[in-house]
């Protein structure tokens, strides 16, 4: 191969970074970092990493606001136990009156913000005042295993008026989800393909279908020898024009491999993840005919985190809301990544538990067997109920759930969002991603295309697509033939210390990569831009130097 150019002129040899195509996109962005840093340092520029999903924007009157209910907690607490460093369980009774007496003597934003709140859960969602304000106080508290297990009473109400907000498109589905809240979206994978596993729904050498391009951990779990599975890919490899433009929308054949007996559950990631890209209607209409019409036994788990940052969203979860298991992560939204903060939502009307019903006389056995602690009549036991329990080794099912703060937390975020009913919040977060958008694509010298259906909180360029509408055919057979597709990568950490993911990764097309557009200042996507395009011209130069016209 020749390597002769001036893109070419890399630390690592073409040997390196075929091996380096084994490695998770995560993994292989540590290397990548390195060389940033490496380059930032020699020639005192900034780094840009635009790798990191983490947004650089948090929400801060929900945080505030548990700040200052922490405040008025240990009050309470101190009301009943006054020692040196030492306080009391919090009481129930008159509680409201005494935050009310709290909120005069203390007034501030973060105390209005409570005001409100209670005001909202109380007349909105008829909840009692005491009943919700000692959960508030004694969750923040932390001195109670969380109880129930699953979710705080009060906590559970709020987030799924929060969910059916944001994720119905203004068409609720009948009846109510169960929720379990868990530690980030992160976790919630974890013990949905456990409990799947462990209540016979899937088992080794199993087909399960993944719509791709998707986030790598969906793509590297089926792989791991306690899971065994085989995966079927639902590819969004539709285009728009004779140069390629992906869409990352579904195909109609893609979406009818799932009548396939054999594929027991499918998972999407809807936005999807890299492609930022929410499905639309008629491909949703095309998988709820297939699904009522020929596989009422398909499971379905959607992992929606993307949700917010797409107007109008419609979920899989109201779309097919029996068949469908629901996640979201308030991570990216609200800014809180390390808070942790995620939830499990399953309609009570669901196929989940009808199937345990279905199940060979064997299989049914044995999951008594494993759930007999719990329960006189374990065979009764709901599957997301299953699912705390497998989250906690079972044996450990009495002292599950996530931690109460973080689900007071989590109830204050779903708040602030139901009482924004003008949007505010969501629209300036929408906006500071479509804005970085555009100043990626202003960068790289092309117009962005219109897609209403984009979130932007990330995106995936194909290269060889771009090569093409932008050059010629020839040039990508030149590209193809003497440049690896990592060479892209290598180039901008190595010469200009930035950090971008490879969309191979996430089987997006093989000269992609994946630019985060949450988490660096507007100017360094515009940068970026530029230093794509640069690349790319670099190597269009080799290309007219070698003769080719």
């Amino acid at each position: 191969m020749n390597r002769i150019d001036e893109i070419r002129r890399l630390s690592v040899t073409l040997e390196e970074e075929k091996q380096f195509e084994k490695l998770s996109p995560f993994e292989l962005k540590n290397k990548l970092i390195d060389l940033a840093e490496e380059s930032s340092r020699k020639a005192a520029r900034t780094m840009l990493n635009a790798g990191r999903g983490n947004p650089n924007w948090i929400a801060t009157t929900p945080r505030s606001a548990f700040f200052a209910l922490g405040s008025f907690a240990l009050q309470e607490s101190k009301s009943v136990w006054d020692r040196p460093d030492l306080g009391g369980m919090p009481k129930r009774d008159g509680i409201t009156k005494r935050f009310e007496q709290y909120a005069t003597a203390n007034p501030s934003p973060a105390v209005d913000f409570l005001q409100r709140a209670v005001k909202y859960a109380t007349e909105k969602l008829a909840l009692d005042a005491d009943a919700f304000l000692y959960e508030l106080v004694d969750g923040i508290i932390g001195d109670q295993y969380p109880g129930p297990d699953r979710m705080l009473v009060h906590a559970e109400k709020i987030v799924h008026e929060y969910l059916l907000q944001e994720m119905s498109g203004g068409t609720r589905p009948a009846g109510k989800f169960d929720l379990f809240a868990v530690e980030g979206g992160t976790a919630a994978m974890c013990y949905i393909f456990n409990s799947l596993v462990a209540n016979q729904f899937v088992k080794r050498g199993d087909k399960v279908a993944l719509a791709t391009p998707t986030f790598s951990p969906y793509i590297e779990i089926p792989q791991l020898d306690q899971f065994g599975l085989r995966v079927v890919e639902v590819q969004a490899s539709e285009v728009a024009d004779e140069n390629g433009r992906h869409t990352w929308q579904y195909p109609d054949a893609e979406i009818d491999k799932l009548v396939d007996p054999d594929i027991k559950v499918v998972f999407f990631v809807n936005p999807s993840n890299p492609p930022s890209t929410a499905i639309r209607q008629e491909t949703m209409d095309r998988l709820g005919d297939l699904v009522r019409s020929k596989r009422r036994d398909l499971l379905i788990v959607t992992d929606d985190v993307y949700a917010t940052f797409v107007p109008g969203f419609r979920s899989l979860m109201a779309e097919l809301p029996q068949n469908t298991i629901g996640v979201y992560s308030f991570s990216k939204y609200f800014g809180c990544t390390g808070w942790r903060l995620g939830v499990v939502a399953i309609h009570e009307d669901n196929v989940f538990d009808r199937r345990i019903g279905q199940l060979a006389a064997q299989d049914q056995a044995a999951l008594n067997e494993r759930y007999s602690s719990l329960a006189l009549h374990p065979e009764k036991l709901k599957f997301i109920d299953r699912m705390v329990a497998d989250s906690r080794c079972v044996a450990l099912n009495h002292t599950a759930g996530l931690s109460t703060p973080q689900q007071v937390q989590m109830a204050l975020f779903s708040l602030f969002a139901l009482i924004d009913e003008a949007g505010a919040y969501k629209n300036l977060t929408q906006q500071i991603v479509r804005n970085r958008m555009q100043e990626l694509w202003r960068g790289m010298g092309v117009d962005l295309p219109v897609d209403p259906l984009r979130a932007d909180y990330y995106t995936t360029l194909d290269l060889m697509v771009w090569a093409r509408r932008t050059h010629s055919p020839e040039f990508v057979q030149f590209l193809e033939k003497h440049y690896h597709p990592f060479d892209v990568l290598f180039a901008l950490a190595e010469r200009y210390s930035t950090v971008l993911l490879n969309g191979s990764g996430f089987e997006g097309p093989e000269w992609s990569v994946r630019v985060s557009l949450a988490n660096l200042p507007d100017a360094a996507y515009a940068e970026i831009g530029s230093q794509l395009s640069a690349i790319v011209h670099g190597a269009f130069e080799a290309w007219q130097a070698q003769g080719k016209k």
